[in-house]
């Protein structure tokens, strides 16, 4: 059997790394890597620390509107699979890289494994959200990481081959925690304090495009006294120079390069509060217990806003302030799995 595995942005190099391990045990698998994330610490960190194996095309597309940046990858695609043939093609959540891959394959008829399915945050204006519907559309398989996402592809007609096996995220969360505990230097090499400080990281163009809605964010971060560390995404810090920000305006406000997984891991996991609007760290969140305030108006993670372990704030500057000064004692549910996701879905695949 030949699966072909479609990735192309940080997320999806995390979610690949425990699934590629059990499948190349038993399946050859090829891997293609879209470019949509090329910076040195947006991209060649990952697949050294987390021992993905090296892509076996590069597509280098890099970034563009998203129309031609779908488009580009969607040529790309094509070419390689006419030429391999694949038995499957496989796609990680909801980037442009994930739709790209999904229609390349529908238009060959070579079925589609869709991991990290059944997500909604029911706001379309989010390129994610149509990336995300789309593939579900189109896919043989449909692996959810809740109960939540099977229901919402059920609301949606989606019923066969839909199997909740848990969340990737919580398999490679589990197997590279105490590796980073290990390994980063992060919290030293910053000369910071554990659980003294607020990790920060905005990316969203549903924020960072729209200038009223960055102007709070910012606004928000400036009134906050404690330490806040961001790890600046690079679209992010292009955007906001762009706009006039200087960010050395921001009180207490420590900006520093994107970071590989494992020192992000660590950053996350020592932290006092998060507050990001990233659907991935929202759940890394979740997972090592840290309390998160998420800055959208809507989440596709429903399960962590229960018992105030993530609080929803949209944007309004007084709403993040209170969410980040409230003291809580949250509860964290087992809703993600056991994090043994990518065994099952190599069972189920095999089967």
């Amino acid at each position: 059997m030949k699966i072909i595995t479609i990735i192309g942005a940080r997320p999806q190099f995390i979610k690949a790394a425990p699934v590629s391990r059990v499948l190349r045990a038993h399946v050859e698998e090829l891997i293609i890597h879209t470019g949509q994330h090329y910076d040195t610490n947006m991209s060649d960190i990952f697949f050294e620390e987390l021992n993905i194996p090296k892509p076996d095309f590069q597509l280098g597309i890099g970034s563009f509107s998203h129309g031609k940046q779908t488009g580009e990858m969607l040529v790309g695609i094509e070419r390689i699979l006419l030429k391999e043939k694949p038995d499957y093609v496989l796609v990680y959540g909801d980037t442009n890289s994930t739709l790209a891959g999904s229609l390349a394959a529908s238009k060959l008829n070579i079925p589609i494994i869709h991991i990290e399915a059944g997500l909604r945050s029911f706001n379309k204006k989010m390129p994610e959200e149509v990336n995300r519907i789309l593939t579900d559309h189109i896919s043989e398989y449909l692996f959810c990481p809740t109960d939540t996402a099977v229901g919402n592809l059920k609301n949606e007609n989606i019923t066969n081959n839909v199997i909740n096996v848990g969340d990737v995220m919580y398999d490679a969360v589990l197997y590279n925690r105490e590796l980073a505990n290990e390994k980063s230097e992060i919290i030293k090499n910053l000369e910071i304090s554990d659980e003294d400080y607020h990790l920060i990281t905005i990316h969203r163009a549903e924020n960072t495009d729209d200038p009223e809605r960055i102007k709070n964010i910012l606004e928000a971060l400036n009134e906050i006294d404690t330490l806040k560390v961001w790890p600046i995404h690079p679209r992010t810090k292009n955007v906001l120079k762009s706009m006039g920000y200087n960010l050395d305006d921001i009180h207490n406000l420590k900006v520093i390069e994107p970071v590989g997984y494992l020192d992000m891991l660590t950053l996350e996991s020592q932290a006092k509060k998060i507050i990001t609007d990233s659907g991935g760290v929202q759940k890394e969140a979740y997972f090592m217990r840290i309390p998160c305030v998420t800055v959208r108006d809507q989440t596709e993670w429903i399960e962590t806003l229960k018992y105030d372990a993530n609080i929803l704030t949209g944007t309004d500057k007084q709403s993040i302030l209170e969410a980040v000064a409230k003291e809580t004692t949250p509860e964290y549910l087992n809703v993600f799995g056991d994090g043994h996701a990518a065994e099952k879905i190599l069972d189920i695949i095999i089967q």
